[in-house]
């Protein structure tokens, strides 16, 4: 391959696409394009659909950066034909068949579960759907660990919640299995434990695993490190 991929950067739960916002201005001044589109946290299967319905339109090969639940999508998403290689970023690289509960169920829980909310919401069913996000008061140091109080309060009230629905939906596919794909491990993750992501990788046979002393929101704190090995997959891929 010889065209540079554009860089889909994907975000997780509890974040919406600005979560991704220094690694985007990285990329951006280096001459990358890309694109970091909304997910809606309703299922796997809806969020990998849509995703894989925008990558499809992208013309040329795409380099997928999924981080935290954002990793779960693109392992489905990536069997897009365009989408060249995956790039894990605290991230859930399940297996086929296997849910977020399966893999986060088989490591001691991080402090995240104990601070979780359960809401309700209209489904236009007989139904409700439940809603799960992170209590607001508890949200800058479990989730936001190491970004700026200040910012991480505007984080905690503008977080987009995740359908429980999700966490025990399996994955349709893994896109690992067919396309080369890289990892960053948050050493100091309080969100996901972060042998949930090492072994999730290393079960994968990344190209690279690289561990940051880092929290979850890695891409806030450690924007250098993690452009770095997104753009050096790129380069690899190229």
């Amino acid at each position: 391959m010889t065209e540079t991929p554009t860089i889909v950067l994907v975000h997780g739960a509890f974040a919406d696409a600005a979560s991704w916002a220094p690694v985007t201005r990285l990329l951006l001044d280096r001459g990358y394009a890309v694109l970091v589109p909304p997910v809606f946290n309703r299922s796997l299967s809806g969020d990998a659909a849509y995703l894989r319905s925008f990558v499809e339109q992208i013309s040329g090969p795409v380099l997928l950066a999924g981080h935290s639940y954002g990793g779960a999508v693109i392992t489905v998403a990536g069997m897009a034909d365009n989408v060249v290689g995956l790039v894990y970023v605290s991230g859930y690289a399940l297996e086929e068949g296997e849910s977020l509960g399966q893999l986060q169920g088989g490591f001691p829980d991080s402090d995240l579960a104990a601070n979780l909310v359960y809401t309700p919401y209209p489904t236009g069913g007989s139904e409700p759907g439940t809603d799960v996000s992170v209590k607001i008061d508890a949200f800058p140091a479990v989730f936001a660990a190491g970004v700026p109080l200040e910012t991480a309060q505007v984080l905690a009230v503008s977080q987009r919640p995740l359908s429980a629905v999700a966490f025990g939906e399996p994955a349709s596919a893994a896109a690992w299995k067919t396309k080369p794909a890289w990892g960053i491990v948050s050493s100091a993750d309080r969100t996901i434990n972060p042998d949930v992501e090492r072994f999730g990788y290393q079960r994968a046979g990344l190209r690279r695993i690289v561990e940051i002393d880092a929290p979850h929101l890695v891409m806030q704190t450690h924007p250098a490190e993690v452009a770095a090995v997104i753009t050096d997959a790129s380069v690899e891929l190229a």
